[in-house]
C-alpha cells in the first residue's frame, strides 16, 4: 500500500517546527534557570518581575512596528532570520556575565526579546499561509508540540549538565549551562537556513485575495485584543514562579529545570489538543483552556505542598499552550492575508505591554502580599473570557 506523503504546506510546518524545537531547546533551557540566576546575581523579586516584564513589553510592543514593516516590504524571510540570530546569540552570552553582573544579564534578556520582536510577526505570518491549507488550530498546535519538545529537552539538558558538575559553585555551574546552549543555538540557525532554501516563497501556500484589504481593527478584533490583554496581565511570568519555588521549597538546584520541563510537556499536549478542538469548536476551546489554567497561582503560591505545586505547574503549562497555539490561530482566522503581519504585531504588542504591567505589579505584590497577587492573577485571567465570547459572537465563531 502506497504511503501518503506530506503536503508541501505540512512539510513546511513540520520543518519549521523542528527549527522551533532547537530554538526552544536553547532559550527555554535558559528560561528554566534564568530567574534563579538573576536572584543569584543580586536581583530582587521586584527587579526580576520588572525586568522580565520590561523585556516582554519591548519584545512585544516592537512587534507592531516590525509587523507593519513585514506587511509593507514582504521581506518575511530576512526579518525572520535576523530575529532568530539575535534571539539565539543572547543566550550563550549569559555565560560571560560576572558574579554580580545582574544589570548586564538583564540587558541581554532585553536583546533576546528584541530578536523575538523582529522575527515573530514575519514568522507567524508565513506559518499562517501554510496553516490556511491544513487547519490553523491543528497547524499552530503541531508547531507548539514541536516547540515544547525542545522546551522539555532544554531543561533536561541543563539538569544533566548540573548533575555532572555538582562539585563546582552554583554560579560556575550556571555559566557552563548557558555556554552549552550555544550548541542547539547553532543547529537552530543552520536548520533555519535550510528551511529558507527549500521554501523561499511560503506566501504562495495561501491564495491572494481578489482585492486588497487593508488592516482595520474592527470590533471583533478589538474585543479579542482586550481579552488577551487581560489574560496577559494576570499570567505570572515563570521567572517569578521559579524564584518562588527555589526560595519556598527545598528542591536541589539541579532539579529545578525538570519542573519547567514537566510544565513544557503539559504545554505541548495542551497546545495540540486545544488546537484540534479549536478547528472544530472555535472560541469554546479558548474559553475552556482559560478556565483550566486561570487558578494556577493558587496551587503554586498559596501552599507549601509539592503535589499541589505540580498541579499548579501543569495548569500554568495549559495556559502557555493556549498562548502559543489557539491565541495565534484566532488572529489567522480574523485578519486578512495582506495585513496579517500587522495584525500579529498588534496582537503581540498588546499582549506584551500588559504582560509587562502585570509582571511588574505581580512581582511587587509578591514582596508585599502574596494573597493579593494570587487574587489579581486569577481575576484578570477569568475576566478575559467574556471578551473572548463577545468577539466570537461577532464573527459567528462560537
Amino acid at each position: 500500500m502506497k504511503r501518503k506523503s506530506l503536503s508541501p504546506a505540512m512539510a513546511f510546518i513540520v520543518l519549521f517546527g523542528i527549527v522551533s524545537l532547537f530554538s526552544d531547546l536553547t532559550h527555554e533551557g535558559a528560561a528554566s534557570i534564568r530567574g534563579a540566576y538573576l536572584s543569584l546575581l543580586g536581583a530582587s523579586a521586584g527587579t526580576i518581575g520588572f525586568v522580565s516584564g520590561l523585556g516582554e513589553m519591548i519584545g512585544y510592543s516592537m512587534r507592531y512596528v516590525f509587523g507593519r514593516i513585514a506587511d509593507r516590504t514582504k521581506q518575511y524571510w530576512p526579518m525572520t532570520i535576523l530575529g532568530y540570530a539575535l534571539d539565539i546569540a543572547a543566550v550563550p552570552a549569559l555565560a560571560l556575565i560576572g558574579e554580580h553582573g545582574w544589570i548586564a544579564a538583564c540587558l541581554l534578556l532585553v536583546v533576546q526579546r528584541m530578536g523575538k520582536a523582529i522575527k515573530k510577526p514575519a514568522k507567524n505570518t508565513i506559518l499562517s499561509f501554510a496553516a490556511s491549507q491544513e487547519g490553523v488550530g491543528k497547524s499552530f498546535g503541531l508547531l507548539e508540540v514541536l516547540d515544547q519538545i525542545g522546551a522539555f529537552l532544554g531543561p533536561v539538558l541543563l539538569y544533566l549538565v548540573m548533575l555532572f558538575r555538582q562539585d563546582e559553585s552554583v554560579f560556575r555551574t550556571y555559566t557552563v549551562c548557558f555556554a552549552v546552549l550555544a550548541i542547539p543555538g547553532a543547529i537552530t540557525m543552520a536548520l533555519l537556513l535550510v528551511t529558507r532554501l527549500k521554501f523561499p516563497s511560503p506566501e504562495h501556500f495561501e491564495p491572494e485575495a481578489k482585492e486588497y484589504v487593508p488592516f482595520r481593527p474592527d470590533k471583533p478584533f478589538l474585543l479579542y485584543i482586550a481579552g488577551i490583554s487581560l489574560f496577559a496581565f494576570g499570567f505570572i511570568d515563570y521567572s517569578l514562579v521559579i524564584m518562588h519555588i527555589s526560595d519556598a521549597f527545598s528542591f536541589p538546584a539541579e532539579t529545578l529545570p525538570l519542573l519547567y520541563a514537566g510544565a513544557m510537556l503539559v504545554d505541548a499536549v495542551a497546545a495540540l489538543g486545544f488546537g484540534l478542538l479549536y478547528d472544530r469548536k472555535g472560541a469554546r476551546a479558548l474559553i475552556l483552556s482559560t478556565l483550566l489554567s486561570a487558578p494556577f497561582a493558587v496551587f503554586i503560591f498559596a501552599f507549601r505542598s509539592v503535589p499541589l505545586l505540580l498541579v499548579g505547574l501543569a495548569m500554568w503549562g495549559v495556559g502557555m499552550g493556549a498562548q502559543e497555539s489557539i491565541l495565534k490561530a484566532t488572529v489567522a482566522r480574523i485578519v486578512p492575508k495582506q495585513s496579517r503581519a500587522t495584525g500579529y504585531g498588534v496582537f503581540e504588542c498588546a499582549f506584551g505591554v500588559f504582560w509587562f504591567l502585570g509582571s511588574w505589579l505581580l512581582g511587587v505584590l509578591y514582596d508585599r502580599s502574596v494573597a493579593v497577587m494570587i487574587a489579581l492573577s486569577v481575576i484578570m485571567q477569568l475576566a478575559a473570557i467574556p471578551l473572548y465570547y463577545a468577539s466570537a459572537k461577532e464573527t459567528a465563531a462560537f
